[in-house]
């Protein structure tokens, strides 16, 4: 089946190849990744999307001399299986397997991380520029696409590089999605270039040309212009940022692919080529359905996903805690409106946008602007929610503190994905929001421990006339009752869970299960603290006098979290205790199944037992 693919392991061997072959190459290279998938799980249509492109990439350049930097890092896949990790597929996004994104401590062909989008222009101008300072041939290619170009960074990168003469060249990988279905005029954009037939047909006939004669490259060049005056009169987006924009061509025609890089890598000055993809390309039921398919776990090929017939699990999740409770709170309150950066399936807002489309707000892989525009809507009295990871959160920083903060305004966050996140790795894990959040004036900042913690804080969270945040874990709780009724909680109140003696642990969401299972060995008193900011200073105060130890434990950075904020409550009380901080170290931690990332960082009950006898002894 993987004739040809076998006796390529790097894109050396790759170049090799004949021009004819490599069609069939790029068929053997895509089964092959629809079957390593389909036993590891991960991300698929996307990848599918790129297989003719990645093989015409290092078939005309020579990587990792070259520099290509992936945008939207989840499109990879075929980039790793040629650069001589396809035995490592078997392990991706395993713990000590590879990473499910670009990695420059994995490949040298990694040239930089990305695993957020967007960051591609800019990394890729930034090499450039090195390269021409130190006089070397070596081009650098950013590949964007994925939804990538609807976010203010890219358009930065772009304005810089454009008035600038180093040689870069932006492959736009347009497949007409992100996660989510597309938004936003610049889509709208892009769709109306791709319909002007003509203006495709001719492009055809120029690249023939070039291809055949490049001695008439001038020539050809100032014809293309007179064209597109007629086709196009207001030129393009692009072009008009200062680039030599070239396309659309078809992303799935390996050997148009091939001849237009050839002709472009050579040519100075910072280039542009549109490439039109499909999602899921080759594999129908993914083309059919590429938001399904995007991430999966194991499936059969031959059958693709195929609904479960067994019972739906008991535990919702929390994202789904969420979704329920924003359909509820909206039938309740006109005011609210749902904004997401394009999330809208991954942070569960699809039966929001379905029931409330007028109240629905995606705005594209644009972060910083979800922020500001919620900030703007709660000028004018309106109740906006921002359903957001964690991680992403962090791209907003500066407009959640000027815009949102600053200002008191009643923007509230829906946290997703705080604490680790598995398989996506550190790149995606939300690791410092409690950190980051609790430093901000005027920021309430909540942690539900279960279910039915978590819907009582979003509303109590959302009544409050100031910024707030709720943030919570990937994946189910454990399992509480989920009362219809919302009922706003005391600000700043914890509760004691369980009483016990000489040790307390004061627990932050999702810690509050392991604390209870570490708790009944040792007998100890267990807080669930349910604020980070306001703290319960009185509860903390009451703990430490009745107790020779306090622990804290969160599923965050123990740098400046919520057990730094016990501590510092400790110290302006005047209160003298022992207090050990539990949470997570100090690194970026590698991928790996959740409840395992837990337990290497001693956040199960077994581990806190142990961190616990091992402070006392």
């Amino acid at each position: 089946m993987y004739s040809l693919l076998d006796s390529i392991n790097s894109p050396a061997q790759l170049r090799k190849l004949e021009i004819k072959d490599l069609p069939e190459f790029a068929k053997q290279l895509r089964q092959f990744l629809v079957e390593s998938v389909s036993k590891t799980g991960g991300h698929l249509s996307s990848n599918l999307g790129t297989v003719e492109l990645t093989v015409a990439l290092h078939y005309v350049f020579n990587t990792p001399h070259d520099q290509l930097v992936w945008d939207v890092g989840h499109q990879t896949y075929a980039h790793k299986i040629l650069t001589g990790r396809r035995e490592g597929m078997s392990r991706l996004r395993m713990k000590d397997g590879i990473s499910g994104f670009p990695k420059r401590e994995e490949s040298e062909y990694d040239t930089f991380g990305t695993a957020h989008s967007s960051t591609s222009i800019s990394a890729a101008l930034g090499m450039a520029v090195a390269t021409q300072l130190e006089k070397s041939d070596r081009r650098a290619i950013a590949i964007i696409g994925d939804g990538a170009m609807s976010a203010g960074m890219a358009f930065e990168a772009l304005n810089n590089a454009g008035v600038m003469d180093a040689n870069l060249l932006v492959v736009l990988n347009d497949n007409d999605m992100s996660i989510s279905k597309p938004v936003g005029a610049l889509n709208n954009y892009l769709a109306k270039l791709m319909s002007g037939n003509f203006y495709a047909t001719a492009r055809r006939a120029g690249e023939k040309m070039l291809g055949v004669v490049p001695s008439v490259l001038e020539l050809a060049k100032r014809a293309e212009e007179h064209m597109k005056g007629m086709v196009t009169p207001e030129g393009t987006l692009f072009e008009e940022f200062g680039f030599n924009y070239i396309g659309p061509i078809d992303g799935h025609d390996v050997r148009v692919l091939v001849t237009t890089l050839n002709n472009i890598k050579n040519l100075e000055g910072p280039q542009f080529l549109h490439v039109v993809t499909r999602k899921g390309a080759g594999y129908r039921v993914a083309e059919e359905d590429p938001i399904l398919y995007h991430g999966v776990g194991k499936f059969d090929p031959e059958q693709g996903i195929v609904p479960s017939k067994a019972a739906k699990p008991a535990k919702p999740t929390y994202t789904k805690v969420f979704g329920a409770w924003l359909c509820d709170m909206a039938a309740k309150d006109k005011r609210l409106i749902g904004i997401t950066p394009a999330m809208r399936e991954g942070s569960g807002l699809v039966e929001f946008s379905q029931a409330y489309p007028d109240r629905y707000f995606d705005v594209g892989i644009a972060e910083q602007h979800a922020v500001t525009f919620a900030a703007g809507a709660a000028c004018n009295d309106l109740k906006p929610v921002v359903a957001i990871y964690s991680t992403f959160l962090q791209r907003a920083y500066d407009q959640l503190i000027h815009d949102v903060a600053l200002q008191n305004l009643p923007v509230m966050f829906a946290i997703d994905r705080a604490g680790l996140v598995g398989a996506d790795g550190p790149t995606h894990a939300g690791s410092f929001d409690l950190s980051y959040l609790r430093c901000i004036p005027n920021m309430t900042v909540m942690a539900p421990s279960d279910e039915n913690e978590c819907r009582q804080m979003l509303y109590t969270a959302f009544k409050m006339d100031t910024p707030t945040a709720v943030r919570y874990p990937r994946g189910t709780g454990p399992g509480a009752e989920i009362q219809k009724e919302m009922t706003e909680l005391p600000i700043g109140r914890g509760i004691v869970r369980r009483q016990g003696e000489k040790i307390a642990f004061l627990a932050f969401g999702s810690m509050l299960s392991p604390c209870l299972a570490a708790a009944e060995e040792l007998n100890a008193t267990v807080a669930d603290m349910r604020f980070i900011k306001p703290l319960d200073d009185a509860l903390i105060a009451e703990l430490a006098a009745s107790h020779d130890l306090l622990v804290t434990a969160e599923e965050n950075t123990t740098m400046g979290g919520a057990g730094s904020a016990v501590m510092e409550s400790a110290s302006q009380q005047k209160i003298n205790v022992r207090i050990l901080l539990l949470g997570l170290p100090d690194v970026y931690l590698d991928q790996g199944d959740h409840a395992q990332m837990l337990a290497d960082c001693g956040l199960d009950g077994a581990g806190i037992v142990q961190s616990v006898q091992n402070y006392m002894t």
